[in-house]
């Protein structure tokens, strides 16, 4: 399938009720009853935490495919942006959400603030170390190992995840992701990927933020003046072999508009799911 066929394939299998999935995404940014931590919560970060959450509920439904009775993992979900709007979509009573992160302080917000709230919530925090993020952590991110059985959810997030992620570690994350999906589950995951219109800047509007530079033969680009996990860049085919020598299959791509050119989302979106058994 080539890369244009992939940026315009819909979410597969099942028709998208437009009209509910804008109201449940209008109501996740709107609803002041919703959790939300204070803004000078430094694990918030950028952006507005409601409108973002909601944003990313609606990509998760028309593009990943999401269902209501969905057993979703988030891994790296940080202080619940993503896990706040999904409280007002996944079935609570087949619904089921997982969260882990590194950092305690926004895994302890979510246990006291969302979770008694939403029973069907769980996190918990992962001492995986991590250069800006953890560096005191206990596990290295090459011997990850998630806490979960195999084949026990069908649908894992990893937003802004492989964006802080060195290359050897990778491959070590999707395979952990497809030994806990069910056979055609679905990762939705978000990256910056280096094409030739990013790397060169051709029309001269990519975001000043990711001026990415490339740095000897690696497959990574990284911020000049920023620390080497701050934001990186892969490039373009590093990720999609990655998904395939793990036992994932590209069902999507949808380029951001980092680059400069005209995208519905900032980061770029990957959506792979769980091939069959290896033999």
């Amino acid at each position: 399938m080539t890369q244009a066929a992939l940026q315009q394939s819909p979410a597969p299998g099942r028709l998208i009720d437009e009209d509910r999935v804008r109201w449940l995404v209008e109501s996740a940014k709107d609803n002041r009853f919703l959790p939300q931590p204070e803004s000078t919560n430094v694990f918030v970060g950028d952006g507005d935490f409601r409108a973002i959450g909601a944003e990313f509920l609606g990509h998760f439904i028309r593009i990943g495919g999401l269902r209501e009775d969905g057993r979703v993992l988030d891994i790296g979900c940080g202080i619940g942006r993503m896990a706040v709007p999904l409280t007002q979509y996944l079935d609570p009573q087949v619904g089921r959400y997982d969260g882990i992160d590194p950092v305690e302080g926004g895994i302890d917000w979510c246990q006291r603030t969302i979770t008694p709230a939403y029973p069907n919530f769980a996190f918990q925090r992962l001492d995986i170390a991590h250069e800006l993020y953890n560096p005191n952590g206990k596990i290295s991110g090459k011997a990850l190992a998630l806490p979960f059985p195999d084949r026990h959810f069908n649908f894992v997030i990893m937003t802004s995840v492989v964006t802080h992620l060195p290359p050897a570690e990778i491959l070590v994350y999707l395979t952990e992701v497809r030994r806990i999906l069910v056979p055609g589950g679905r990762l939705f995951m978000t990256a910056f990927v280096v094409d030739r219109i990013a790397a060169a800047n051709e029309n001269g509007r990519r975001d000043p933020r990711l001026a990415f530079r490339r740095y000897g033969e690696s497959p990574c680009w990284f911020v000049p003046n920023q620390p080497p996990l701050a934001a990186i860049g892969f490039e373009d085919g590093f990720l999609d072999k990655a998904l395939g020598r793990a036992g994932l299959s590209l069902a999507l791509k949808s380029l951001g508009h980092w680059r400069g050119t005209k995208a519905g989302h900032h980061q770029d979106f990957i959506v792979a799911k769980r091939r069959g058994d290896v033999r």
